[in-house]
């Protein structure tokens, strides 16, 4: 189970879930202590797997959401956005089954679209920067292509994918920039 369900979760969640969460919120102005975060959802993992919580994260749609200019103008006010949303969470999970058959008579695409447009902010904000720093920008735009791409091996997907993409390209870029000797 540990290397089967364990460590394919643990890879998943960071790769798809706290790196862009980090992304997130550094897009957003945001300068969050890392380790702290990652190992507080590591440990709220734990205590809360036996209960079915098994990857608490980072990186939720509406945490992205809450965290812009969209929220509230002022950066200190936003996390009124983030309990309305935890208010929402609670009703939704209440009224869990209500809301899958309402969203399932909806088109796929259509919640798809909705989700996408309601995180636009976010992404153009993270492509932006990304995309400043014209020495890392060929592996930035790598590790959004193959991300976008879809890809799943090994049953890991595009998201782990795309940051081992653009890590390698960022190595092989400072190998070939390397002095040689």
């Amino acid at each position: 189970a540990l290397v089967g369900v364990a460590l394919p979760l643990f890879l998943v969640t960071m790769a798809s879930q706290n790196l862009p969460g980090v992304a997130a919120q550094r897009a957003s102005g945001y300068q969050t202590p890392v380790s702290a975060s990652i190992a507080a959802t590591g440990l709220a993992s734990v205590v809360f797997a036996p209960f079915g919580g098994y990857a608490f994260n980072l990186a939720a749609i509406t945490a992205a959401i809450c965290m812009g200019r969209e929220a509230h103008e002022d950066p200190a006010r936003r996390y009124t956005a983030s309990a309305m949303a935890g208010l929402f969470y609670i009703a939704i999970g209440l009224a869990g089954g209500a809301v899958v058959g309402l969203l399932t008579a909806f088109p796929r695409e259509l919640i798809a679209a909705v989700a996408g447009l309601a995180l636009l902010g976010t992404i153009a904000g993270g492509l932006s920067a990304a995309l400043k720093d014209e020495r890392h920008r060929d592996a930035a735009i790598l590790t959004f292509l193959v991300t976008l791409s879809g890809l799943s091996l090994l049953g890991i997907g595009s998201a782990f994918w795309g940051v081992v993409a653009g890590a390698v390209s960022l190595l092989v870029q400072h190998f070939r920039a390397a002095p040689r000797q």
